[in-house]
């Protein structure tokens, strides 16, 4: 019984880390990388479907995405859902290719992104203590049914605790490494 607990409160953990995780990729670092375009969906033929689903999306350089179409008629779509995306784009078009130029970033811009990467992170972290008392809140009311003893509900919150610091270390490492790559010229 505990050990399924731990399980679980490990396995809703991990979710919230990996959603963390996915919304760091959203942020922008000045430096291009196809997952920027992700979220964002174009009209295909009738259907509402990512970005990635309609056209090859590569990294050109280190400032430049480029976006292929599969299909040329596409071109002007894409390129609409791109400019009115939150992502602040200007695309431009060459034929086919539709080149996306990420600007570089300024100094204020870069502590506001700090900021913004801070914040998620204290919400991963805020996720991660809420799973953690629900499952300390599990082993009590096991404890109070008496399913187990006093010493299986001490060790039971000591491997959620130990789980929990495991969890908010990984947070605080993609933290770090967000930061140091978004103050980075």
């Amino acid at each position: 019984m505990v050990n399924d607990i731990k399980q679980e409160a490990l396995t809703r953990m991990n979710k919230s880390i990996e959603a963390f995780r996915a919304e760091l990729l959203k942020i922008r670092t000045g430096r291009a990388h196809v997952s920027l375009l992700n979220h964002i969906t174009v009209d295909f033929y009738g259907s509402e479907v990512p970005i990635g689903q309609a056209a090859n999306l590569t990294v050109e350089d280190a400032r430049t995405l480029a976006v292929t179409p599969w299909d040329k008629s596409m071109v002007p779509v894409i390129e609409k859902a791109i400019m009115s995306s939150d992502l602040g784009l200007n695309p431009s078009t060459a034929g086919a290719v539709i080149r996306v130029a990420m600007p570089p970033l300024t100094e204020e811009r870069r502590r506001e992104l700090v900021k913004v990467v801070r914040e998620l992170a204290e919400n991963a972290r805020i996720a991660v203590r809420n799973i953690r008392r629900d499952a300390n809140n599990e082993l009590k009311s096991l404890l109070k049914d008496k399913d187990i003893s006093e010493d299986e509900d001490h060790k039971g919150q000591e491997l959620v605790q130990q789980v929990t610091n495991q969890s908010t270390d990984e947070i605080e490492a993609a933290l770090q490494t967000k930061e140091k790559e978004l103050m980075e010229i």
